[in-house]
């Protein structure tokens, strides 16, 4: 499968853009874990071109996580349109690496960007979703893709016609998630609508899937019933980012990899750390780890105290000693059935 330039191989797995989870550390963590791609955080178009330095340092990636995508919100078509001039142009404005692909985001759902008009609030303006998308695709050279929803309700899942429409605007690669903006992340995600799309004979672009895959299993299911051309793994990744590495294997074997070793997690939780020390400094590195770090771990018994430990601490010290007891007290469990803790 192709991205524009970008070869990302047959049945990729994708890392979901989050707010604040996918910052470079974590980014770096899957790509190493085996994500295809990875995604940054929401970029708002609004204060990228205000010049907000929080917005600006979303926009910025380093080559360790390539091939890798920057998302943008907003509603207003100039500032959109600027935003993705500027996300075109990220390695020259921060520095780092750049992107390999701009990505449009018309799927968010929370209320803070859905309830202005920005992310799956644009599926209640579909003509103005295209028009947005058409001119962004004609401003920036890289190539352009869109991550949206089924629709706004159960009574407006619009995907399928407007699929065509986005392809025709000229994006490289759509993404669906299965649920409406209504949902949420609430119950199951259908996928019914997204194999309609991929199955459509108009569909030439490359179709990925979103929703509920929380294990290597549901990941085959979906390439398998489904047809399509990638998956996206979003919070089934959270405190678990090897589940790239096991949803990777299962497709190339069809075999399942044992579960990670107590002692396995603290390795990797500490490769995670130390990225996140290196990138943003001590402070602010100790403090963004905390919500993973909450995480790695879930399902140990008599772990209360020590997890409290780990997201309350500001020492780096004392938080790499707090590892370092973890991986002595249960190095040698295995946390069976991720799927039970880490589904959705």
């Amino acid at each position: 499968m192709k991205i524009g330039n970008t070869n990302v191989g047959e049945r990729p797995v994708f890392l979901a853009p989050m707010e604040d989870v996918t910052d470079a550390s974590f980014r770096i963590l899957c790509r190493e874990q085996g994500a295809a791609m990875v995604y940054t955080e929401f970029v708002p178009s609004d204060g990228l071109i205000r010049d907000a330095a929080k917005a600006k340092a979303k926009m910025c990636t380093i080559a360790e996580e390539a091939p890798v995508a920057i998302q943008i919100y907003g509603n207003i078509p100039e500032s959109m349109v600027e935003a993705a001039r500027m996300a075109d142009r990220a390695s020259e404005i921060c520095g780092g690496y750049g992107c390999d692909v701009i990505d449009i985001n018309f799927g968010c759902p929370v209320n803070k960007i859905a309830g202005r008009g920005a992310g799956s609030g644009m599926m209640r303006e579909p003509d103005k979703m295209v028009m947005i998308t058409k001119m962004i695709v004609d401003a920036v050279d890289k190539p352009v893709t869109v991550k949206t929803r089924l629709g706004w309700d159960d009574s407006s899942k619009i995907i399928v016609p407007l699929a065509e429409r986005l392809q025709d605007a000229g994006i490289s690669a759509l993404t669906i998630h299965g649920r409406t903006r209504c949902q949420m992340y609430k119950g199951e995600a259908d996928w019914t609508l997204i194999g309609e799309v991929k199955a459509n004979p108009r569909m030439h672009i490359p179709i990925i899937g979103n929703g509920d895959i929380n294990s290597p299993q549901k990941a085959k299911e979906c390439f398998d019933r489904y047809g399509v051309d990638g998956i996206m793994v979003g919070r089934a990744s959270f405190g678990h980012p090897w589940i790239f590495r096991e949803i990777r294997h299962y497709l190339d074997t069809g075999e399942l990899l044992p579960p990670l070793s107590v002692g396995e997690r603290v390795d990797l939780a500490k490769r995670q750390l130390r990225l996140s020390l290196d990138l943003k400094g001590e402070q602010r590195g100790v403090f963004e780890m905390r919500r993973h770090l909450s995480c790695y771990f879930k399902g140990l018994p008599d772990f209360k105290e020590t997890r409290i430990k780990l997201v309350t601490t500001m020492d780096v010290g004392e938080l790499f000693n707090t590892l370092d007891y973890v991986a002595e007290r249960w190095g040698d469990v295995e946390i069976e059935n991720p799927e039970s803790i880490y589904g959705l």
